[in-house]
């Protein structure tokens, strides 16, 4: 009778340890994972698409805070204009949204980095999730 009740004790003495490891066990997995960076995004709410960027140096490298800018016309006529800029992550990340699925114009994406400036064009009647690679080199 004597070893049923140890054994009894060991099961739920296993799930006291368990209980009281798991979370160590699980802050120490979430340690040893790199954080995710967020992408800076800027909405201009004025259709579905949207345009993604990753912009970085004649080496490769991303470029911190490169201000990407689009002007939407938009309405009547297009009398209305939206001016947007957004700077990129420490990835060289950035996003914009809510673009114009049906713009009168391309769209026109300057880029700045310093001194360097880089134009690129996307139509998103015929491309709505436009993904742009920019490479920002001096003249």
């Amino acid at each position: 009778m004597g070893s049923q009740r140890a054994r009894s004790m060991k099961f739920p003495a296993a799930i006291a340890f368990f209980v009281l490891c798991a979370p160590a066990m699980a802050n120490q997995t979430a340690a040893n994972q790199t954080p995710a960076v967020d992408v800076p995004v800027v909405d201009g709410g004025v259709g579905p698409c949207k345009a993604d960027f990753t912009v970085k140096d004649g080496d490769g490298k991303p470029l911190y805070d490169a201000k990407i800018s689009v002007t939407l016309r938009y309405g009547f006529w297009s009398k209305r204009k939206t001016d947007l800029q957004v700077g990129t992550n420490s990835d060289g990340k950035a996003r914009i949204t809510g673009l114009p699925d049906a713009p009168k114009k391309p769209l026109e994406f300057q880029i700045k980095s310093g001194t360097v400036t880089n134009t690129v064009t996307d139509d998103p009647t015929a491309n709505c999730t436009a993904t742009f690679n920019v490479t920002m080199t001096l003249h």
